[in-house]
This record gives structure tokens, C-alpha cells and sequence, in this order.
């Protein structure tokens, strides 16, 4: 369950997307058949995981995203400066059997074991370090040369002799039994020095626990690399064992041998197909589903569930999540080791049964009742004893999946392999100690009613995630996310971290079904597959119990459930001292009792949710907003073509990938821009035009009442919250539509790359010499100095919804430097009337544009960089006063060009006067297109006039304004103007 931080921290690394594409532009070697055989030689540079048994014929297959997460790659900044490398996440598993093999007999089986399946008998070659990590963190990966490879010698190179071990029990009872292999998995659970022999192999061992007298019960503790296994298939491998065992000693040998399985692929190429990865496909796996995927995770942290009980103090997640993806610890490093603390109960089958029959009746799983369990038994631990009347959580509960079952659905569980997956279920807001309310009065209506309401709503959960591609989609981005970066550092970071203590769920639930029902190893002489026996001769499976770490990073809570032989077996294994033995004891029973108690007083009476109540189907909303969503999006579909043909075109004639990217990133920031400012800018108009009285003379009641309203509506409809995301989603890439197909102001929002004028396409940019003006001659730099009043703009880097824009050019000390005092106000009263008054900027704000000043340009062109971008600034053409010869009007032209492709231009008409007649601007107007500059946006319908407020009106000042002063806001905003002038000089 490493996975979980993974999973958040992939959501975090979100933006770092261009980067992946540019990292990835140099294929990598990649081995992907698992029946490709080859001889690799790794490069001396390759120390981490370097093997010595490079002379034998193997299989191989570079590691997947998720078994690179399990092993785990390292990150070599931290080991060049001492620092330990990262624990492997290991998995165990305990089989208690009713007599005890030979040791003959199950070496015997363990050989035949590694004969059949490759990745017992594997080990690691490869660092997997990157060419270069290219961002300020060192977090971003580029190229691979020697990825981390699984090598599986096709001759033997391991017995039974590297991988089996022996504990002689001091007792002939079975609680003396159970204390031997309950402290082997107490100590193998927690065991992450698998890293350190991952060159050489084995990646897995086999304990048998006996007792002195020989012929009663024994334990079998499997552990491994969870790189390389995971419980469905450790389940066919003991199986196997167990019946070749008995084979043998019945008969001397093993009577239909094991079939020998390649080298598994990885759960990646299983659920995206074969050569499907992120480095094979980049952009192209990616789908306007899986941008909403990452949407909906995203979303998530708003609800902000609970990972931490009351006794230990959480940060906040945004501001941690920041603070990772910079190569820190959210509030520092803890100090204290954390380990596994472990209880192991039984569901009798009697109460197996009845669940069963009871997740029926409500028309949910087994599964779905354990997730609900857990949340509500978590309910009654997560005030740290401080019971919080009337406190009601969110909380996050971790449900894992088989990922075999999804996708292309390519690996069939033939050999030992990890396909470890899960999917997140939000449930609540739960009250405090509300398991503790069902279990005082199981047969009250209200309590059945909660607990199978939260079963159906984890049942909902799981089939939209499941229906929506969600596995698909969660394994592509991950495998994004691990490709691109260094994801294990920022796991690393996180359960360091003193802010999370390495927890990112609430609760965690691992079901791992019925232990029969799964299909046996493929054997010989058998033609179809047969079914895992509980019994095997003399040998009978009586417990199967299982577990992964949580210690370092995973749930605050966690439980493991398998059904042996009609029973249910539970192991609760949570990080001590967050949880500590006692408590987790406490949970365990509280755990067990819950579902006793709810199935021995359950009723056939599901509960309907508040939407159904409406007579409102389920995703109904959703599917409407997806709908005109989908209209609106397909009005500007010939505009996104057009934006991703030109794209296409410019990335294929720059050079540089980082010329390339750093346009795009430019281009991207202000096309989000725009459309984030609408919904603040209607949101204050409500606010500031809802009736009622006030309250601190600020805020209209009516406006707090609806804020409750909505956010209770949006806390406790599921169906709301979606429809409201995809809504969201539809609206935002509907506007930057409308924008790329210039309906959304040619002024400040015509996004077209190589956009056209009158029907024509003009591409790139016009030399100087093309648009500068006779006016321009003996050109004095030092009279273009001064304040200036913007007039008109066609600038997608400024905002329609701003005014009194102003804009006050000097140059440095050394005059090879310029600084563009950049003011404005806003929002404009036209653009916001209810609420441009109470702005924290109605009274003005200022930011700062630098430039150079080339020797090597003619006079007129100033170097502007911003955004991590350069272009041209011509001073096209100039007016001068008859009498002084001082500069009056002024035409900019900005313009950035890539790869012939036009991603930006800018034209200002500016004046020093604050006021211009209609005149006036026709003149400028005249002069721009004698300058030929229409085509790039100087037609007077493709500017945006500034608008103005009188000279000489008073400052601003009503409550609103002197409430942004009491809080410094004015004060905040000087210094930040400072601090950016500072820096720019």
C-alpha cells in the first residue's frame, strides 16, 4: 500500500506533465517479451543493483511502474550524500497446515516451485537512474539507460537450500505455534532490506515452523519483495507446493508437474496492453477521461478526510503536498521508527455465512461491508479518547483490487506475479463513535440503516470507478507519474514527514475472497485449470492470514481478509506508536463484534439515498453535464484541431525541447487564467447583491445561508458533487475553446496559435523592419522613458476586466536593462458592478516587466522576458509633440514566435494622457495598419478599450476597503511590489 502516497503524490506532480513528455522524448531501452532471452551486461555505473551472473542465458523485463514502487528504485541524490537507501515493501503470508511436511519432500516441492515460476528464482540488474533530472527539485526524471530489469536465469540458480528456513518450536501446544510464526511475521512484515539482495536473488524465502513432536501442526510464513508477488498468486503457490508435497510423499515424486509459465508481464502491459506504457504512447494514452480522473482525485483532498486520531496533530494537506513536490518533509522529519503492530481474529463460519447472506439482501458485496466497517469502527478510535460530541469526519478508506480483473485484462494469475492495485472510497461525514452506536443497539433501524447505507455507498463508488475505466485510467497516470519522476523520493518524503506521519487514508481494507475459488497452478497432464484445495492427503489448510506494511507509509487503520473453508480471517496490522498494541487489540474486537452484531440483527430494508428519494437515478446529473459539457466543447472542436495541428508543427520544428515547452508553458498559464477569473468575478456580484441584512457590515445573511446550503449539498450529495465537477471541467474547456476560435474577446482572450484575419491565416511573426514606422527614425530612448496610459490592447497576458492601467518604463543604472512598472486596477466597474468597489485592488496594484536592452538591435526593439520566455517588444511608431519633440503616443508590438508557428503577440496603444479622443485612437488606429499590423490584431473590432475612471475621483474607501487595510492587505501588497522591483534590478 506504498502505493497510496504514490497515488496522492501523482496527483501533486500533475503539472509537472510537459516535463514528462520532454523527459521521454528519447526512447529508452526497454525490454517488454517476457519471452525475449539475451545476455545484458550492466554498465559499471549501474552499483546499486549490479549482478554477477550476467554469463547465463535468462528472460527478462524491465520492471513496471508499481514493482519499481514495491522494490523500490532508488534516487541516487541521496545516496551520494550518505543517506540510507529506500526499504523494500515487503508481503507476508502465513499458511497453518494440519501436519508437517518432511523436509525432503518440501524442498523437494520449492525447487519444482522455482522451476515453474521466474520470478522465484529472479533478481534485480539495472540503477534505473535517469540521463538527468532536469527541474529546480531534482525531482523530474529525463531518459533511462539502464532501467531496473527483472532477469530470470532459465538455468537453475537457486535451491531450496537459499530459501528455506526451519524454526524448531520449544513446545508441543499450538499457542506455542502460533507465538513462533506471529513473531516471524511480526518481524518479516516490517523487513525492508530485500533492496540489498535484489542484484543477487532470491527475492523471496519460505519459513516452516514445526513442533518438537513432528507430526502435528505446522506453520508455512511465506515473505518476499511485494515486487514480485502478491495474494492471489502466493495462494497458487503454497497450494501447489502443499500438493506436491503430499504427492511425493505418497509416491515418491510429483505425479503431473507444475507447467513451467514465462516471466509474468507487468500489471501495467496487463491492464494498458503490451508496449502501452507512458514511455511507449506518452500523450496519446491520454483521453479527456483520464484528465477528469485526475480532476476527481484532485477534488478529493477538499473533503478533507481523516488520515491522523485526535492525539496526533495532521498539517494541512495542500500546503504539504507543496512542500513535498520541493524535496522537503511536510513539517519536518519525525524522529520515532513506526512498526507493524499486529491481531489476527476469525469470523466463525456461522457469522461468515450470515454477512454473506445479509450483503445479499442489500445488494452489496462482502467487500462493500468491510469498507463500511472499517470506516465505522475507525469512527470510534479517531478522537484519541477525547470524545468530541456532535464531531462528524470524512474518511478515506483504501479498498485494494486485483488488477488482473481490469483493462486489456492480460495476465491470467498463471505464475507468481504482483497485480496490486485499489481504488479510493470517500465515506461520510461519519459522527464520532458511531460503531460504537451500532454495536450498543444493532437492531435499532438508524443504525442498520447507517451501516448499509455506507456499504451501498461504497458499492456506487466502486462500480462508477469501475465502469468509468477508473483502473485504467489510475494505472496510466501512476505510471505516468513514476516515469516522469522520482516517485519513491516523494513517498519517502511524506513518511518522513511529521505533518502525515506517512498516512494518507483513513482505513484500509484488503479482501482477498474465497481462498478455493481461485484457480490452481496449470499442471501437465491436465488440460483446464482446477481450483486451490483446502485439502491435499494428510495436509488440510486450517488459516490463511496475510498483510503488507503500513509502517512506513499507508493507512492509519488496516485490515486483511481472506474466507478459508467457509471462515473469515482477519489481520489488523496499523503502524505503531500512531496505533499502538493495545488499541489495535481494541480495534480488532470492535471490528468483529460490528459485523456480528449488524448481521445477527439485520433487516431486509435497504435505505434509499436522498437522490433516489427525489426519484433522481443515480449519475443522472452527471450524465447532463457531461452532455452539454460535451456540446459546448464540440461547438469549438474545428478551434482545438487547428490549436493542436499548429502545436503539432511547432514541436516538430524546434530544436530544443525546452524552447518548445517553456512557449507552451507560457501560452498555458494565462489561457487557465482567464477562465479561473470568471467564477470569482460572478461569485462577488452575488455576494455583494444578496438581500438581507449584514452582517459586520460586510457580508449579506442571505449569502451565508446559501454558502451552507451549497456546501452542505455538495458534502452530502455524492451525485451533486460529480455532476458540479464535470460541469466545472466542460465549462473551463468551453471557454478556452471560445478563446482558440476567437468568441471570447479578441482583445485579451485570442488564443489561436497562427491565428487568421479576414478568412487568411497569417503565420509567425514580421521582422522590425517590416512594421516600424518613418516616425521611428533617431529613435531617443530616453524620451520613450515615463509613465504612460494603456489606451487599447490586443494582449491575451492582460485581463478586459482590469482599468486605469498604466504603464512606467525606465531604465537600469547601466542602461542595458529596462523595468515596465506595470499598474492596474480591478475589476472594472462595468466588468463587476456590484462588486468592483470592494475589491482588495480597486485602489490599485502594480507588477513589474523586465527586459534587456541587445546592442545588437536596431533602436526601437527592447528585450522582454517573462513566464521563462523572451520575445521582441518593437516600438512600431511614435508621436511627438511639434513643439518639445517629446514622445505623446506610442504603438507596442510584442511577438513570440516558435518554430514559425505564432504563440503570442501583443499590441498597446498608449498615451500620456490619461483620456484619448475618438479621434485620437481612429489616427493610431490609421497608423497601425499602415504599419501592417491588422493581421496580427490592430483592427479596432480585435482591441479591447481600457476603460477609465475620472482623474481626479477620490481613492476608494467604504468597509470592504478598510477591512483589506486593518488586515495589511495595501501594506502586503507594497511589499511584495518591492520585493519584485528588488529582485529585478
Amino acid at each position: 500500500v506504498m502505493k497510496t502516497h504514490a497515488t496522492t503524490a501523482a496527483l501533486a506532480i500533475v503539472p509537472w506533465f510537459i516535463l514528462g513528455i520532454e523527459a521521454f522524448s528519447v526512447p529508452r531501452p526497454n525490454i517488454r517479451s517476457p519471452t525475449q532471452l539475451a545476455s545484458t551486461t550492466t554498465p559499471a555505473s549501474a552499483d546499486a543493483l549490479q549482478s554477477t551472473n550476467n554469463d547465463v542465458e535468462s528472460s527478462k523485463r524491465t520492471l513496471g511502474s508499481q514493482e519499481l514502487l514495491m522494490l523500490p528504485r532508488q534516487y541516487r541524490p541521496k545516496l551520494d550524500k550518505g543517506e540510507d537507501a529506500f526499504p523494500s515493501m515487503s508481503h507476508v503470508s502465513v499458511t497453518l497446515l494440519s501436519a508437517t511436511p518432511s523436509i525432503e519432500a518440501l524442498s523437494q516441492a520449492i525447487e519444482m516451485a522455482m522451476d515453474t515460476h521466474p520470478l522465484l528464482r529472479c533478481h534485480v540488474e539495472g540503477d534505473g537512474e535517469p540521463d538527468e533530472r532536469i527541474d529546480l527539485f531534482q525531482m523530474v526524471r529525463k531518459g533511462e539507460p539502464n532501467p531496473c530489469t527483472f532477469v530470470a536465469p532459465n538455468e537453475k540458480t537457486f535451491t531450496s537450500k537459499d530459501v528455506l528456513r526451519v524454526v524448531d518450536v520449544d513446545g508441543t501446544d499450538t499457542d506455542a505455534l502460533a507465538k513462533s510464526w506471529q513473531d516471524n511475521f511480526s518481524t518479516d512484515i516490517d523487513d525492508g532490506s530485500w533492496y540489498k539482495n535484489a542484484s543477487k536473488g532470491p527475492l523471496w524465502r519460505l519459513t516452516l515452523h514445526r513442533l518438537n513432536n513432528g507430526d502435528g501442526q505446522c506453520a508455512l510464513v511465506f515473505a518476499s519483495n511485494h515486487a514480485i508477488s502478491d495474494q492471489g498468486s502466493v495462494n497458487m503457490l503454497v497450494d501447489q507446493m502443499i500438493a506436491d508435497v503430499a504427492s511425493i510423499e505418497e509416491s515418491g515424486k510429483i505425479s503431473n508437474k507444475a507447467t513451467s509459465q514465462k516471466i509474468p508481464m507487468a500489471m501495467e502491459d496487463s491492464v494498458l496492453g503490451i508496449e502501452n506504457r507512458w514511455s511507449d504512447v506518452q500523450t496519446e494514452g491520454i483521453s479527456p477521461s483520464t484528465l477528469k480522473y485526475v480532476a476527481d482525485k484532485a477534488a478529493e483532498g477538499f473533503r478533507n478526510p481523516v488520515i491522523l486520531p485526535d492525539s496526533e496533530k495532521a498539517g494541512d494537506s495542500t500546503l504539504s503536498a507543496i512542500t513535498t513536490i520541493m524535496g522537503q518533509s511536510a513539517g519536518g522529519e519525525i524522529e520515532a521508527e513506526r512498526k507493524t503492530v499486529l491481531q489476527f481474529r476469525t469470523l466463525s463460519k456461522e457469522t461468515t455465512a450470515a454477512l454473506l447472506e445479509a450483503c445479499r439482501t442489500n445488494d452489496v458485496t462482502i467487500t462493500n461491508a468491510l469498507t463500511a466497517a472499517a470506516a465505522l469502527t475507525s469512527s470510534d478510535f479517531i478522537d484519541g479518547g477525547d470524545a468530541k460530541a456532535g464531531t462528524k469526519r470524512n474518511y478515506k478508506v483504501l479498498q485494494s483490487l486485483d488488477m488482473r480483473r481490469f483493462g486489456a485484462q492480460l495476465d491470467k494469475c498463471d505464475t507468481v506475479a504482483c497485480m496490486a492495485g485499489s481504488n479510493d472510497l470517500m465515506l461520510g461525514p461519519i459522527q464520532d463513535r458511531s460503531g460504537e452506536t451500532v454495536r450498543s443497539n444493532p437492531e435499532s433501524s438508524e443504525n442498520q440503516k447507517m451501516f448499509w447505507a455506507l456499504s451501498r455507498e461504497g458499492r456506487m463508488q466502486t462500480n462508477k470507478f469501475v465502469s468509468s475505466d477508473g483502473p485504467v485510467h489510475a494505472v496510466r497516470v501512476f505510471d505516468f507519474a513514476m516515469t516522469i519522476s522520482d516517485m519513491n523520493n516523494l513517498v519517502d518524503l511524506t513518511a518522513r514527514s511529521k505533518d502525515s506521519q506517512g498516512r494518507a487514508y483513513s482505513a484500509g481494507i484488503s479482501n482477498n475472497g474465497v481462498y478455493e475459488r481461485q484457480a490452481a497452478v496449470k499442471r501437465d497432464d491436465t488440460s483446464e485449470r482446477g481450483n486451490i484445495q483446502i485439502k491435499h492427503g494428510k495436509y488440510e489448510v486450517l488459516d490463511v492470514f496475510y498483510g503488507t506494511p503500513h509502517s512506513r507509509s499507508g493507512c492509519l487503520y488496516s485490515v486483511s481478509t481472506i474466507t478459508v473453508d467457509g471462515s473469515m480471517k482477519l489481520t489488523f496490522n496499523p503502524a505503531s506508536p500512531i496505533v499502538s498494541e493495545e488499541t489495535n487489540a481494541e480495534y480488532a474486537d470492535a471490528f468483529v463484534e460490528l459485523l456480528e452484531k449488524v448481521v445477527a440483527s439485520s433487516s431486509s430494508s435497504p435505505a434509499g439515498n436522498f437522490l433516489s428519494n427525489l426519484n433522481i437515478s443515480e449519475g443522472s446529473l452527471s450524465l447532463v453535464a457531461a452532455a452539454c459539457g460535451a456540446v459546448g466543447i464540440a461547438i469549438h472542436a474545428g478551434a482545438w484541431s487547428e490549436f493542436f495541428t499548429n502545436l503539432s508543427v511547432m514541436k516538430d520544428n524546434v530544436a530544443d525541447p525546452k524552447d518548445f515547452w517553456d512557449a507552451v508553458n507560457f501560452w498555458i498559464f494565462f489561457a487557465v487564467g482567464h477562465p479561473l477569473l470568471q467564477p470569482i468575478l460572478w461569485i462577488s456580484d452575488v455576494l455583494h447583491g444578496s438581500p438581507g441584512p449584514m452582517v459586520l457590515d460586510l457580508v449579506p445573511a442571505s449569502f451565508l445561508m446559501a454558502n451552507i446550503l451549497f456546501i452542505g449539498l455538495t458534502a452530502f450529495s455524492k451525485e451533486f458533487r460529480n455532476a458540479l465537477n464535470v460541469a466545472a471541467l466542460s465549462a473551463f474547456l468551453t471557454y478556452v475553446g471560445a478563446g482558440l476560435d476567437g468568441q471570447a474577446g479578441l482583445g485579451d482572450f485570442n488564443l489561436q496559435l497562427n491565428d487568421s484575419y479576414q478568412g487568411q491565416v497569417v503565420k509567425g511573426c514580421p521582422a522590425y523592419e517590416d512594421v516600424r514606422q518613418p516616425s521611428m527614425n533617431d529613435f531617443d530612448l530616453d524620451k520613450y522613458q515615463g509613465k504612460w496610459y494603456e489606451q487599447k490592447f490586443h494582449d491575451w497576458t492582460q485581463f478586459k476586466e482590469v482599468y486605469d492601467t498604466t504603464l512606467d518604463i525606465k531604465l537600469t543604472p547601466d542602461r542595458l536593462g529596462w523595468i515596465d512598472d506595470f499598474g492596474v486596477k480591478g475589476p472594472a466597474p462595468d466588468s463587476a458592478k456590484l462588486s468592483w468597489d470592494k475589491s482588495p485592488v480597486a485602489n490599485g496594484a502594480h507588477y513589474f516587466l523586465f527586459g534587456r536592452v541587445d546592442a545588437n538591435d536596431p533602436p526601437g526593439i527592447l528585450r522582454e522576458k517573462g513566464f521563462g520566455v523572451e520575445f521582441p517588444d518593437y516600438i512600431v511608431d511614435v508621436k511627438k509633440d511639434p513643439t518639445t519633440g517629446e514622445y505623446t503616443e506610442a504603438i507596442q508590438f510584442q511577438c513570440l514566435e516558435r518554430g514559425g508557428v505564432r504563440v503570442f503577440e501583443g499590441i498597446n496603444f498608449m498615451s500620456r494622457n490619461p483620456v484619448m479622443t475618438e479621434e485620437e485612437l481612429t489616427a493610431m488606429h490609421q497608423r497601425a495598419k499602415a504599419a501592417g499590423m491588422y493581421p496580427y490584431g490592430a483592427a479596432p473590432e480585435q482591441m479591447h478599450t481600457v476603460a477609465r475612471r475620472g482623474v481626479d475621483e477620490p481613492q476608494i474607501d467604504n468597509n470592504w476597503q478598510q477591512m483589506w487595510h486593518a488586515i495589511g492587505v495595501d501594506r502586503l501588497l507594497e511589499l511584495l511590489t518591492e520585493s519584485i522591483e528588488d529582485g529585478g534590478r
